[in-house]
């Protein structure tokens, strides 16, 4: 089954991300992202969070599917993840996480390499989509597709094949020094010298 997990960020606008939503098996809701998902008239599988921001009418009428979740030490994009795995759920795609607060986004992007050692996933915007790795991996691509690399580990070195400027060896010790690179064909491959999560962002096909 096709399973999404809607954060309470910006509501998904391009064709391809609602085409996604529309043919979404499942749709787990970060609390009051089931507002927006409400209105666009989809129903939720899942509502999931300390529900202080559902509407109260959503709140009645979809009182049977509520997981109340008041755990302060994580936020409820965490909580929707670890629920999919308790419920053996092995792959999910996550939208709405990005683009109200930076905040939010960065922090929500961070967690992605934590989430990627118990659950397939990967994060979907209007402008690309981010994919947490932690070995030498390879991405279908398309000439000239912007590509950013983000490494957790300042230490880790990282080499490339098939971007228009190659990583040799590098250490990322700075967030800003794997942006902006590009494609140059159909795949392109990360090795990791070492271990450590990387974050790839992949630009939205032109």
């Amino acid at each position: 089954m096709n399973t999404i997990i809607l954060a309470n960020g910006a509501f998904p606008e391009s064709e391809k991300l609602l085409k996604m939503l529309d043919s979404a098996d499942r749709v787990i809701c970060c609390d009051g992202a089931v507002n927006n998902l409400v209105k666009y008239g989809k129903e939720p599988y899942i509502i999931i969070g300390d529900l202080d921001s559902v509407d109260a009418e959503i709140r009645s009428e979809y009182k049977n599917i509520l997981v109340h979740d008041s755990d302060q030490e994580t936020n409820d994009l965490t909580k929707a993840v670890n629920w999919c795995v308790s419920q053996g759920i092995t792959d999910v795609v996550i939208m709405g996480a990005t683009g109200r607060r930076e905040d939010h986004t960065i922090g929500n992007v961070s967690l992605l390499a934590g989430y990627a050692r118990i659950i397939n996933v990967k994060m979907v915007s209007d402008n690309g989509v981010f994919i947490p790795v932690s070995g030498t991996t390879s991405f279908s691509s398309v000439p000239g597709q912007q590509v950013s690399v983000f490494s957790l580990n300042p230490e880790l070195e990282i080499s490339s094949e098939g971007l228009k400027y190659p990583l040799k060896n590098l250490k990322l010790t700075s967030w800003w020094m794997g942006t902006l690179n590009e494609a140059l064909a159909a795949s392109f491959t990360l090795k990791l010298n070492g271990k450590g999560d990387v974050i790839v962002f992949l630009a939205e096909k032109q």
